[in-house]
């Protein structure tokens, strides 16, 4: 009798993220909550300080919590960092039923048959994912169940990673009070939210630059074939202009911002910039352009980088969607035409464009990838469907909320949405109670 919701967490090197998404019957999306906070205990997309990102995590699910009433109990999460790694592997079982019909439950088969695959102690699986499947000698498209055959093999696309990375976010989630759904590697999130299928048919490149690490995955035949995290992100070009202007990293990271460019040929306006100097000192004076070339020899050690993994991937003849860029690095002005030059292939700019109501224009960037994608991934994956019982959204005919005021403004960094009236909060919450008896 409710409409489902779904809760995302994306925890990053520089901010944590929490989304509310809610979906009606007729399949509408609204964004019902959007809250970010600084992230001040991740490094490199690995957990370093348990209470620091605690409280980020608290602080950015307190904004999104914006109806009275509401409390997020639970969410999926994303996972990254340098300790990811991945590689193939095949499975092969028999299809014994009399009519040789393939099932769901004989993919749970070659999936559970992967997982048999030797990991060292420090290691565990996050995902496997099927990449293409082999009947009887005939390889055959994505989806062979209902198909006929004896014998089927299938290659698996296997991501790992550190069982102390992935403990470390559970022990922080759990504290700030959440309960965690799933962890989803963040790179295949993302893909969710900004790649289309026909992209993933051709084959593309996934290239998240978030602050601590870029996640890099590829696909081709709608599968994903590759995936790596670089530890060279956002980060690395703040602290370059930190260290080459003798600058307070606040300084640094808002210079980057408002005024940086990837590629030096692509600054137009040469125009100086004022830096306020330090301790009374004189302020400094420096032009776009030598802010530029400060940034451009850390972008292309990247994408240097992501050149030799894809080509380890063996798929870099078949991006013939090129390059799609997300993470809030993808939006350093140039950043396109860098890649295009240094790898070859065409780029853009991912921007998630989901969502129908509510606050979606307000995530409609790329440093909202990860969230977005989570949400898809929920809905896809069926990790949606229990939400309403995680999620109490109730207005109290008492709340000094409910003034009526649904069609103000909310306060920035807060998502609010569509808000029903409260008669119909009132019997969806009756509703409720008698669905629980």
């Amino acid at each position: 009798m409710s409409n489902n919701m779904l809760v995302a967490l994306d925890i990053g090197t520089t901010k944590v993220c929490a989304l509310v998404v809610e979906v009606d019957s007729n399949g509408k999306m609204n964004v019902l909550g959007v809250g970010t906070s600084k992230s001040g205990g991740v490094n490199r997309g690995v957990v370093a300080n348990i209470e620091r990102t605690v409280k980020s995590i608290q602080e950015a699910v307190q904004i999104a919590e914006s109806k009275p009433g509401m409390k997020i109990k639970s969410a999926i999460v994303g996972i990254a960092g340098e300790h990811i790694e991945s590689f193939k592997t095949n499975s092969i079982i028999t299809i014994s039923n009399a009519d040789h019909e393939i099932t769901e439950s004989d993919i749970d088969r070659l999936i559970d048959d992967s997982r048999r695959v030797h990991l060292s102690r420090d290691r565990e699986i996050i995902h496997i994912i099927p990449q293409e499947f082999i009947i009887d000698g005939q390889t055959v498209t994505h989806d062979p169940i209902g198909m006929a055959g004896v014998r089927v093999e299938a290659s698996m696309h296997v991501v790992t990673g550190l069982v102390t990375a992935a403990q470390n976010i559970h022990k922080c989630v759990e504290r700030a009070g959440l309960k965690v759904d799933e962890l989803v590697l963040q790179p295949l999130a993302s893909s969710y939210s900004v790649l289309t299928e026909d992209e993933k048919e051709v084959g593309v490149a996934l290239l998240d630059i978030g602050g601590g690490t870029t996640d890099l995955a590829v696909f081709e035949d709608r599968t994903i074939r590759h995936t790596a995290v670089i530890p060279i992100a956002g980060d690395h070009i703040t602290t370059d202009i930190r260290k080459g202007l003798g600058i307070l990293p606040e300084q640094a990271e808002e210079l980057k911002v408002n005024h940086g460019y990837a590629m030096v040929s692509e600054v137009v306006d040469d125009e100086p910039i004022l830096i306020p100097g330090i301790g009374g000192r004189k302020p400094i004076e420096i032009n776009k352009k030598l802010l530029a070339q400060i940034i451009q020899p850390r972008v292309e050690e990247l994408l240097d980088i992501v050149a030799m993994e894809v080509k380890r991937s063996g798929y870099s003849r078949h991006l013939s969607a090129g390059i799609v860029l997300t993470g809030g690095g993808a939006l350093l002005r140039g950043m396109p035409e860098l890649v295009e030059y240094v790898l070859g292939v065409p780029s853009k700019i991912g921007i998630p464009q989901t969502f129908d109501g509510g606050f979606a224009r307000e995530v409609e960037n790329p440093m909202y990838a990860t969230a977005v994608g989570l949400i898809q991934y929920g809905l896809k994956r069926g990790t949606g469907k229990s939400t309403i019982e995680f999620i109490e959204s109730v207005r109290e005919e008492s709340s000094p909320h409910s003034d009526g005021n649904n069609g103000a403004a909310p306060e920035k960094g807060r998502g609010s949405a569509n808000l029903l009236t409260k008669g119909m909060q009132f019997v969806k919450k009756f509703i409720k109670k008698v669905d629980n008896i």
